[in-house]
Order: structure tokens, then C-alpha cells, then sequence
């Protein structure tokens, strides 16, 4: 990836078109109407031997004929000659070519080679960095260039459009000229085989002309790089996402549509939501969010007003909000009694605000200005339905000239509904040009509203700072994998309760006693062993759900009992599946259920985002896509805790009240425990606990069934989300003979991180923040804790205090470029901790840790005053030079020989 060669993409100076033709409905040609009709500043070079010149301008007969290097080079020409413009380009020195043409993965050259892999090839040799193929081409507007074969061009603005569908792209670009919303960019990916969502967003997150970004998914090939990317640029700014295949034939069809693997819905929607962004569901949805973002102030809090002049839309918008999760303000009697003042005495006295079907301008305009001087809202929505008065227009001039006027209006959204067609229509082309967003419909307008109150939930959740679980929670990784490892050099495919309640116990995961039994009669002298009641169940690789062809008996209370369960179960099994292999028995001591709730936690290997877990209520229909919330790996308990309660918000897990029921702590401590044995052992392929009866704090798995990954199956990068690296944790020594850990930082490091910068010495801060600056608020400090190690690392050292808790002396930290060429490092240490070689050990740390990461260089500046800095990066082999302008020592190391 190279954030470099992209500035190439969005920065161009020239532009070639190579295969440029008069023939009218050629791609050459609406490709050059549309680039000379865009107003762009720099040259503009037709390449075709056809043509002295095309639509007036001079025409090159070769690329080789040109007389500047193009930065931009965009291939209208079919397929079979793609991969030959592409190395003569890129031999040119070319830097970023757009392809059109489309089947090029499926066509092949004489060696059997696809015409992609071979453009592919000739670009990377050189450098040259491809859009497409099948791409719709792009339309950069603030720079005047429309590089695409789009009917019509795109207005400037703030939002960035990112497409894997050109259908779609025209159709966004239909209606944003017909809303006059405008864009910073808008791209067409086609295939991604080069240029893909996370190196856009890299750049999209950083820059300062787009206020927020819009993606048309139709599948990730890049699972990590894009979540990293999704991740870091939802930090700065909204990010809405719409994936199609949201239904099993819709992923087929997107599948075909660009190739790529149709991974699960439930767990894509998990990913957007882990990485920040905002999922909306058709087009419609899209528009709206649009719209509410590109005139929306950030929220301050989610509390809506809602004005109208007739009751039943004012209740269709409160259902609407009622079943989004919204919330509807309660007005003061200070704000109820200044809205008596100026409305009739039918009024409806409560928030939603109905000013009666007979309201005109002035009561709109008085009404409006008493609910924005309020301090009981965060949000206003404005409704009018057609009235006899037919007085539309003019009310949405008193709304807008309100509005504009109002001190408040920087710090308030204000959303408006004008139902009906014609006159209604001017009405919302009036709000389109006043930059006040409107809908045509109460669900609408509520819909947008709730996309800003998921965005600003969505932030919060970002910076949520864990619980650390529990100290007393094992994870033994040791006993666990080597468990696994010796299943499968039998060559298992799986393991049954009775065989995996040893690696879940490693990790502190209660299952029920259980033993395997051959015959009856063993199965007889167990129970006796284990004291009654006790369950019986069938054993057999053939059945999946014991339960569905009654291979499950409970509450066996003697010797005669377990007999007849086992003859009747064997009887029943083979009467449905004749075929079925009986490997014997599993006896089980009977659990207390009295009190307690059955639920089901599983977890599956999506083919896209890896390891998901599930959590749902379970039965035999159960689907985990559908019919539980989803989460990816790793777990922390804040995460544990906002996927139950994503469960129970879905009713995917419903909370019985019974006496023992659901205990929140508990059940995130065995998600979290859950996630830790997925991620530490890449043997389990699959897991599904059901059911897993949660008595309070107590929570036992009855059944348990463990997927195993083939021995020499290649995992390679399964997890998308990198989890922290224990590995890197490890113990050192300072001059005094103190002993510190060395180790990753933590999200749950943020209470101890701010006791540390707040412990810092007023010199100290000058020479970290190079000047004054105040204390670390929550929402700066969530983003040092809360760290992606995919991008960046910081590393602390902790020693115990006197109390026994952990204290932090010294950090750490470096952020890398997307190209992974340069890190950048900042450190700091405690004023008391000083002299004894602490910063030595984390700067020899962090050199470590770039070297083994293939980083070529590790840099960083710090003050003059800061000699002691500068003379330890010298003693490490750091290069030191003196900026005497900037007054700063910039530091330099070359990690690769």
C-alpha cells in the first residue's frame, strides 16, 4: 500500500486518454467530453494513432509520443490490450492508471495467464498504481476534473462516494445534482484488484475537504487492512456503508457481480459496527443519511423535539423514533408556558408540538424560536402537511429565515417534513438551497435523525474504557493447544463435551461433569459412580442435533432407568438414520436447572472476517447469522457488555426474569473467556456450547461441540482484528533492581495512563506535547489506550505499588505509515523514575519491535532543551541533527541495513 502513489490519484497535474476517439458512444469519447467540459486546469493528452486530434484537441499517436509523463493515465481501450498499455505506462513512469475495460480476470493470454494478473504484474514491476477494471472512472470536483463516463458530472462538496458498483454511482450522482449535495470525491473501484476500500479510506479519513464518507459494498477482500482503515478514519469523521447480499441469493449475485467471497451478513454487519461505521439499508437510507450529514451540526445529546401542524404525522414520527430506539424530549413548564403564550388553547400541551391544522407563518416562526431558545432539545423536527391556508412556501421561509437568525443554530439540528407534491416541492427545494435538511416523509426524517444519534453512540463506543476481567480467570494456553493439537494428530475432526471440557477448563469455562460410556452397562456403573439423576446421550459423529431424532434422555433416577434410555435412544436413532455410526454413550450428571435460563453461544469461521462469535437463545432451527447478535474477536468486557445488550435490544436473547436469570457480569466474563480461547488457538475451526444454562453468576455448558481445523491447515491472518500480543509482554530490571513489565498498552490502561500524564512534571509535558498544554481529557486518552496494533504500537512499564496495584513509570509510542516505511515515536518518563534506565529499555523495546516488523525507519524530533533524549537515541545508533529554525532535534534510525 502506498498513501504516496495515491496522491497521484485524488492530486493530478496531467491526464492522458488512452484510446481517445471522435466515434460518437465510444468510452474514448464520452470520456473526453467529460473531462474537457469539467473546467480541469491541467493538459489533457488523447492517445490514438486514429486521429490527429480528437474533439479539437491534439492527438499522440503513442504513449511513448507524449510530451510529459501523465499522473494519470485512464485506458479506454478493450481488454486484450490492457496488459501492454499498462507496462508501456508504467515504463513511461506513469503513476495511476484507471482501467475500463471489464472480463479481464476471466480472459486469458497464451500461457494460460489472465489478462488481469499480467496488467497486475507489469504495474507493480514499475510502481504504477490501478483503478478498475470495470470501472466507472472518477469525479474529483474541487479540482475540476470528471475522469469518469458518467452521465453527468458531480457538484462540489464535502462527501466522499466510494463505489464497487457503477450502476449505483449514477444513480447517486442522479440525485445528489438533483438535491444540489455535492461530493469531495466520487469514485468507481470495479474490481479492487489494485486500489482498494482501506488504502481510500487511509486517505479520505486524513483529508480536510471531506466531512464524511459513503461506501457501496458488495464484498472485502482485505479483511484487516480495511477494518484498520474503517477504524482509524471513523475516529475523525461519519462513515456510512451500504453492503448489498444482505439476503443468501443477494450474496451469490454480489459474488458474481465482482468476484469477490460472499462472506456472512451478520458478521459484515458486525464489522462495520466494531469499526465505528453507520450501516444503512437501501438507497433511500443512503440519501437520507446524506442529507442530514452534509448540513448537520455534531449532536450534543439525543433528545428530539417534534413540531406539526396535524397529530397524525406528529405520531408516525414518534413511532417511527419509539421503534429506532430513540429518545423524545420532555419539554420544562418554562418552555411549556412560553408555548401557551403564543398557541391556541387546543394546543397539544406536550412535546410532540401540535400547533393545529390552521398554523401559519407566524405561529410556525414563534413556535420554532421558543422550542431552539430551550435548553430541553438537541434536535428539532418541523413537519407541515397540506393545509386549506395552502401557505407552504411561506412557511418554510419563516422556518428557514428562523433558523438562520436563531444564536443557536450552529449548536441545534433542525430537520424538516413537507408532505405533498407540488407545493410541497418548492417548499424542499427552498430548505435544499438554505442548506436546512428535509424529507418527504416522517419516517424519513426520523430515519436521518437516528443516523446522527447511532454515529454520536457509535464515537461514544469507541472510547468506551473495559472492565479488566477478572485476575482469576485462567487462560492456559499451554494445556489448551496441546489438547487440540494431540485431537488432531488422531486425526479428529471434532471433540464432544466429555472431550473438550478439559480446554474449556483451561480457560476457566465450566461445562457439567461428563464420561463416556461403550455399552449400557458401562453407562450403568458410571451413573452409580457419579451419584443419580444423570442424562444420557447418544454419541455419534453422523448426528448433529441430539435433540432432533430424540437422542437425549433426562432425569434418569436409577440402574433400570439408564438401561431402557439407552435401548429406546439406539432403537429411535438408527429408525431415522439407519445408516448412522453409534460410537456408545455420553453420561452426564443432571444440572440444576430450577430457576435458570437456557441460552446458546457459538462460534463460526466466516469466510471473509475469520472467527465470529454468536449469542442468541438456540433450538434446533437455530441459524447464529440470524437469529443471534454477532461480534468479532477480541472481546473485552465493554464489548461483551454491548453485545448483550445488542441481544436483548434485538430480542435475539430474551431475559425470562426468572429467579436465577441472567447475570450481566457473568455472561460477558465467559464471552470475553470465549474470545481468549479463539484467539489464542487456531486449531478450533468451530464452537457451539448449546445450551449453556446461566443461573446467575454461575454459568455451566451442558453441551458442547468443537470444530477442528485439519493439522496442517494454513491460518495465516485469520483474525481481523490483530488482539493485543501477550507475546510481547516481558519482565525487565532498572539500575535500582526494580523489575518492570514491558509490555503492549491496553484499553484498559486509560484510568492508570492518566494518573501517569497527570504525574508528569510541567517541564516533562513542555519537552512530550513540545508546549503547554492542559490535562488529557477522556475522549484524547480512550485514543492512546484504544490502540490498533495493526498501525501503531505503545509500550509502558509498570511496577506494583505499595497497594499491590500497578502503576505506569514510562511509555512508548510510534505511529507507522501506511506503507510501513517510516515509524514516528514519542516517549515519556515519570520524574521520579528518571536516571535509572527506563527509557533506555522501551526505546530498545519499540527498535524491536519495528526491525522484526520489516519498518525501514524509526524517527522522531524532540526540543533542544531535551539533550538527555537526544543523547540516548545517539547511544542506540540513531543519527542526531540540530534544526536551528525549528529548534527541534530530529532523530533518525535505519532499521534495514
Amino acid at each position: 500500500m502506498s498513501q504516496r502513489t495515491l496522491h497521484s490519484l485524488f492530486k493530478p497535474s496531467s491526464v492522458a486518454v488512452i484510446g481517445a476517439s471522435n466515434g460518437a458512444k465510444r468510452a474514448g469519447n464520452v470520456l473526453m467530453k467529460n473531462l474537457l467540459s469539467s473546467g480541469f486546469s491541467g493538459p489533457i493528452m488523447p492517445v490514438t494513432p486514429k486521429y490527429t486530434a480528437v474533439m479539437g484537441v491534439l492527438a499522440y499517436p503513442s504513449i511513448q509520443a507524449l510530451p510529459i509523463k501523465p499522473d494519470l493515465a485512464i485506458i479506454c481501450t478493450r481488454g486484450s490490450r490492457v496488459p501492454a498499455l499498462v507496462e508501456t505506462l508504467a515504463q513511461f513512469g506513469c503513476k495511476v492508471a484507471i482501467i475500463m475495460a471489464s472480463g479481464m480476470a476471466q480472459e486469458v493470454d497464451d500461457a494460460g495467464v489472465s489478462l488481469l494478473a499480467l496488467a497486475q504484474q507489469h504495474a507493480k514491476r514499475y510502481g504504477m498504481r490501478l483503478l478498475g477494471p470495470n470501472s466507472l472512472g472518477m469525479i474529483l470536483p474541487p479540482l475540476g476534473l470528471n475522469a469518469s463516463l458518467a452521465h453527468a458530472s458531480a457538484l462540489p462538496g464535502k462527501i466522499a462516494f466510494v463505489s464497487q458498483s457503477a450502476a449505483v454511482c449514477t444513480t447517486v450522482l442522479d440525485w445528489a445534482n438533483n438535491k444540489g449535495i455535492g461530493f469531495s470525491a466520487f469514485i468507481s473501484l470495479g474490481d479492487a484488484t489494485d486500489i482498494d476500500f482501506d488504502e481510500l479510506l487511509d486517505y479520505l479519513g486524513r483529508d480536510g475537504q471531506t466531512r464524511a464518507i459513503m461506501l457501496y459494498i458488495d464484498s472485502i477482500n482485505e479483511k484487516r487492512h480495511f477494518l484498520s482503515a474503517a477504524r482509524a478514519a471513523s475516529r475523525n469523521k461519519p462513515i456510512f456503508v451500504i453492503k448489498s447480499g444482505r439476503s443468501l441469493e443477494g450474496t451469490r449475485a454480489a459474488k458474481l457481480h465482482t468476484g469477490g467471497i460472499g462472506g456472512n451478513d451478520a458478521v459484515y454487519e458486525a464489522a462495520f459496527r466494531r469499526a465505528g461505521m453507520l450501516r444503512v439499508q437501501d438507497l433511500i437510507e443512503l440519501f437520507a443519511a446524506v442529507e442530514s450529514l452534509a448540513h448537520s451540526n455534531p449532536l450534543q445529546g439525543e433528545r428530539l423535539g417534534i413540531i406539526s401542524n396535524g397529530g397524525g404525522p406528529a405520531v408516525l414520527a414518534v413511532d417511527e423514533l419509539m421503534l429506532r430506539g430513540g429518545k423524545l424530549a420532555q419539554l420544562s413548564p418554562a418552555t411549556l408556558a412560553a408555548l401557551d403564550s403564543v398557541l391556541p388553547a387546543t394546543w397539544s400541551g406536550q412535546n410532540p408540538v401540535d400547533i393545529i391544522g390552521d398554523a401559519d407563518t407566524a405561529r410556525y416562526a414563534k413556535a420554532l424560536e421558543i422550542m431552539m431558545d430551550s435548553e430541553d432539545l438537541d434536535a428539532i423536527l418541523v413537519m407541515h402537511s397540506p393545509s386549506a391556508l395552502g401557505e407552504s412556501e411561506a412557511i418554510a421561509d419563516a422556518v428557514i429565515a428562523t433558523v438562520l437568525r436563531h444564536p443557536k443554530r450552529h449548536r441545534l439540528n433542525i430537520l424538516t417534513n413537507w408532505s405533498g407534491e407540488d407545493s410541497a416541492y418548492r417548499a424542499r427545494k427552498a430548505f435544499n438551497r438554505a442548506g436546512v435538511p428535509t424529507y418527504r416523509t416522517p419516517e424519513g426524517a426520523v430515519g436521518a435523525f437516528m443516523h446522527m444519534v447511532e454515529y454520536r453512540r457509535n464515537q461514544k463506543l469507541l472510547q468506551e474504557v473495559p472492565q479488566s476481567i477478572p485476575d482469576n480467570i485462567p487462560t492456559d494456553m499451554h494445556t489448551a493447544r496441546g489438547l487440540l493439537q494431540q485431537a488432531q494428530l488422531k486425526g479428529k475432526a471434532g471433540l464432544e463435551t466429555h472431550e473438550a471440557s478439559p480446554v474449556l477448563a483451561a480457560y476457566g469455562l465450566n461445562t457439567v461433569p461428563s464420561w463416556y460410556a461403550a455399552t449400557a452397562d458401562e453407562a450403568v456403573a458410571i451413573a452409580r459412580e457419579a451419584g443419580y439423576p444423570v442424562a444420557l446421550k447418544i454419541q455419534s459423529p453422523d448426528i448433529a442435533h441430539k435433540s432432533d431424532v430424540h437422542g437425549v434422555m433426562l432425569n434418569l433416577i436409577n440402574d433400570e432407568d439408564v438401561r431402557h434410555a439407552a435401548a429406546a435412544m439406539r432403537h429411535r436413532v438408527l429408525a431415522i438414520h439407519p445408516d448412522a455410526v453409534i460410537d456408545g454413550l455420553i453420561v452426564q450428571k443432571m444440572a440444576l436447572t430450577a430457576g435458570a435460563q437456557e441460552i446458546r453461544v457459538a462460534v463460526i469461521n466466516d469466510p471473509v472476517f475469520g472467527p465470529a462469535i454468536c449469542l442468541g437463545e438456540g433450538g434446533s432451527e437455530w441459524d447464529p447469522t440470524t437469529d443471534a447478535a454477532v461480534a468479532l474477536p477480541p472481546l473485552n468486557m465493554a464489548l461483551a457488555r454491548y453485545m448483550v445488550i445488542q441481544a436483548l435490544k434485538t430480542h435475539k436473547l430474551k431475559d425470562r426474569h426468572l429467579p436465577l436469570g441472567l447475570d450481566m457480569h457473568a455472561l460477558c466474563v465467559m464471552l470475553t473467556q470465549i474470545s481468549h480461547l479463539v484467539i489464542d488457538c487456531p486449531e478450533i475451526a468451530s464452537l457451539d456450547l448449546n445450551p449453556v444454562l446461566a443461573a446467575a453468576d454461575k454459568i455451566t455448558l451442558l453441551d458442547v461441540s468443537l470444530g477442528l481445523h485439519p493439522k496442517d491447515a494454513e491460518q495465516g491472518s485469520r483474525l481481523a482484528i490483530l488482539p493485543y500480543p501477550k507475546e510481547l509482554e516481558e519482565i525487565a530490571s532498572l539500575k535500582n533492581g526494580l523489575e518492570v513489565m514491558l509490555r503492549p498498552i491496553l484499553p484498559e490502561d486509560e484510568p492508570k495512563h492518566l494518573a501517569f500524564d497527570n504525574s508528569l512534571s510541567d517541564e516533562d509535558r513542555y519537552k512530550r506535547y513540545f508546549g503547554v498544554r492542559s490535562r488529557m481529557t477522556h475522549e484524547e486518552m480512550a485514543v492512546l489506550t484504544q490502540i490498533d496494533y495493526a498501525r501503531e504500537m505503545a509500550f509502558i512499564a509498570t511496577a506494583k505499588g505499595a497497594d499491590g496495584e500497578d502503576i505506569t513509570l514510562g511509555a512508548v509510542r510510534a505511529s507507522i505509515d501506511p506503507d510501513n516505511t517510516e515509524a514516528e515515536f514519542a516517549m515519556a518518563v515519570r520524574g521520579d523514575h528518571q536516571g535509572l534506565g527506563l527509557g533506555k529499555l522501551l526505546l530498545e523495546k519499540l527498535i524491536r519491535y519495528y526491525r522484526a516488523n520489516d519498518t525501514q525507519v524509526l524517527s522522531g524530533f524532540t526540543l533542544f532543551e531535551n539533550r538527555n533524549m537526544a543523547s540516548l537515541a545517539k547511544g542506540l545508533g540513531f543519527e542526531v541533527a540540530f534544526d536551528m529554525e525549528e529548534r527541534l532535534i530530529k532523530m533518525h534510525l535505519a532499521l534495514k541495513p
